[in-house]
């Protein structure tokens, strides 16, 4: 599993690409799941659904081996955004999860995230 007691876990940019992180998990999405959108570092990525976020971990050096982590909307406590700004492009993500604390995500500048935010109110409101 992903160490999620890391402050700020990924720093991520937008990811278009169909042959990156999104098409891989295409076959762990279960029937009426979408993506929102993709992010990716240099080798992980997050997933955001409409149902969940799907964290990947790339592991080992060739990269093959790879960790993949769902966290459900429906088991958030609470959640915190920080929306870019004018000088700072940056946006943040913060979800509340019972048992397994805080998980913290940082978007480089292009982030969907009023659209995942609104996703999120859906799922635990």
């Amino acid at each position: 599993m992903i160490d999620f007691e890391n402050a700020k876990l990924f720093k991520l940019t937008k990811h278009n690409d169909e042959t990156g992180a999104a098409k891989k998990i295409k076959p762990v999405l279960i029937d009426g799941e979408h993506i929102i959108e993709a992010y990716q570092t240099v080798r992980d990525g997050v997933i955001f659904t409409n149902k969940r976020v799907i964290a990947i971990n790339v592991q080992g050096v060739t990269g093959k081996k790879r960790d993949i982590t769902t966290l459900p909307y429906r088991r958030i406590q609470a959640f915190s955004i920080e929306t870019s700004g004018v000088i700072d492009l940056d946006s943040e993500l913060q979800l509340y999860y019972s048992g397994l604390g805080q998980v913290t995500f940082e978007f480089s500048g292009g982030s969907k995230i009023l659209e995942i935010c609104k996703c999120i109110s859906e799922h635990i409101l």
